[in-house]
């Protein structure tokens, strides 16, 4: 185990911090609040975007980019939505600095005051629906199925890497239509297609489903999310659609010539994920030893690693393993030979176990002897020796068991974690003792669904879509009758 790297099951907080900053995937900055995502992390990160930019683009949408700054009027014209973000926004005043009387420091020029405040985004439905009005003239220029690659800054007072920061990196998709139908059809669409990203890309099983309407996104009608179970018993929104109906489109008069020759408005979505997700890869699978990554994310899936005394033993096994290196880069496997002399094997078996890459081989002068190579795999830690000429095809092969298995594993551990209550006793000693989702009866308040909050910190995740929820029942804590079970758990 690394050295002084906390157990998860006796810190998880410090044990998820000191994996996230100790494998190099990130660190806070001078800023309170903010990160630094090295370049390992983001890495990672690039493989996230790359994925879904291949799904989003599968499906019609395109890339553009919209301004950071965002002017105040724009919020004032949803006025749900700026109740949402009013809390964290931070307020652009002024546009120069000088120098101070005494020449010694910087100031803020108070007659260099902005006109009119801007607001640096935190969600861009404004300034975006503010140009669709310019973009948007005919049935003919719809859909508009538009997504941004961005940053936005949140004013966040307590923070954690990843999972909860000032400012954070996302994708925003903001789409028109000319119905009620195509728009509700969209936002589902790309619900589906952040679940399928989960399962197939981060190995992480979801539940697909509708959120309360106190847990709606600000100026939404409808709000749909994926929700993921982290190792603590926790629940993680890892992304969310919306239904947005016709109030953006109202507030900022963007209105259609229809097929029949009538202005209309049009009807719209927004969907996004952000680099929350790289927090639910490291609670998902990591243990404690570090880092597990899925093979299809990680930076690095194999290692090769040498063992020998002296040079020559060095310079036979650099030979081997080049060659492997470039039958397995010829298959699209990313492969890293680290042949550097200033750390022993060991150390090296220690920082990729650390920093989760998937497969480890190490090559020493008895396999040269051999023919062999000692394999190891990052998710269970099982070790083999392999014939070095089967590994060409051994490791692809590999590669997916591994991506397999971390799916499993995880789904096993969600679906023991789904336990259903039916008194108010039974839901909190779920939430205390063993954690995880509660299925519980919901008699459709929001008073009830405001209480249980308050006395336990449990809120309603989803009413979810892949599941048959359906029946009759009293709601644990009213009493009242409920015709559906929903989601329970505490949550990040």
């Amino acid at each position: 185990m690394p050295k002084n790297l906390p157990k998860r099951s006796e810190d998880y907080s410090k044990w998820y911090h000191e994996v996230v900053v100790r494998s190099g995937l990130a660190e806070n900055s001078g800023v309170r609040g903010m990160m630094v995502i090295k370049p390992y992390g983001y890495a990672i990160w690039e493989k996230m975007q790359s994925y879904l930019d291949r799904m989003f683009k599968e499906t019609g949408h395109q890339n553009a980019y919209f301004p950071l700054l965002i002017p105040k009027s724009y919020f004032a014209k949803e006025a749900q939505h700026v109740e949402g973000f009013a809390k964290e926004a931070a307020v652009v005043t002024h546009y120069r600095l000088r120098t101070t009387p005494d020449g010694k420091g910087i100031e803020v020029d108070p007659t260099a005051k902005l006109e009119e405040e801007l607001i640096i985004r935190p969600t861009s439905e404004t300034i975006i629906w503010d140009t669709y009005r310019r973009w948007i003239q005919s049935y003919r220029d719809l859909p508009l199925l538009i997504n941004q690659w961005a940053n936005v800054l949140r004013w966040e007072m307590r923070t954690r890497l990843f999972l909860r920061t000032a400012e954070f990196l996302w994708q925003e998709g903001h789409t028109a239509h000319e119905t009620k139908e195509e728009a509700i059809e969209e936002a589902e669409r790309m619900i589906d297609i952040y679940a399928r990203f989960a399962r197939e890309y981060m190995a992480m099983p979801v539940i697909k489903g509708i959120k309360t309407p106190s847990e709606r996104f600000a100026g939404a009608e409808e709000t749909y999310t994926i929700e993921a179970l982290m190792q603590d018993g926790k629940a993680l929104q890892s992304g969310t659609s919306h239904f947005l109906g016709q109030n953006f489109a109202k507030a900022f008069d963007v209105k259609y010539l229809s097929r029949e020759g009538k202005l209309e408005y049009v009807w719209a979505t927004s969907w996004g994920v952000s680099t929350r997700l790289m927090g639910a890869l490291v609670m998902t699978h990591s243990d404690d030893y570090g880092l597990v990554l899925p093979p299809k994310l990680a930076p690095i899936q194999v290692v090769i690693i040498p063992i020998f005394k002296k040079k020559e033993q060095l310079e036979a096994i650099s030979t081997e393993a080049r060659a492997l290196m470039e039958k397995l880069k010829a298959k699209g496997i990313s492969v890293r030979y680290d042949d550097s002399e200033h750390y022993k094997p060991g150390w090296k078996f220690n920082e990729y176990e650390l920093k989760g890459v998937p497969i480890r081989i190490a090559i020493g002068p008895r396999d040269m002897e051999k023919g062999t190579a000692e394999v190891a795999r990052r998710d269970t830690l099982e070790k083999e020796i392999v014939s070095r000429a089967d590994l060409e095809d051994y490791i692809p092969r590999l590669l997916d068991e591994i991506q397999e298995n971390l799916y499993n594993r995880a789904l096993a551990f969600r679906d023991a974690h789904i336990t259903k209550a039916d008194t108010f006793e039974e839901f909190k000693d779920i939430l205390e003792n063993k954690g995880g989702f509660v299925l519980a009866h919901w008699d459709g308040t929001p008073e009830t669904e405001a209480k249980i909050k308050e006395l336990t910190k449990a809120t309603i995740r989803c009413i979810p879509m892949d599941m048959d929820t359906r029946e009759e029942g009293v709601d644990p804590l009213s009493g009242k009758p409920s015709k559906q079970r929903v989601l329970y758990a505490r949550a990040y």
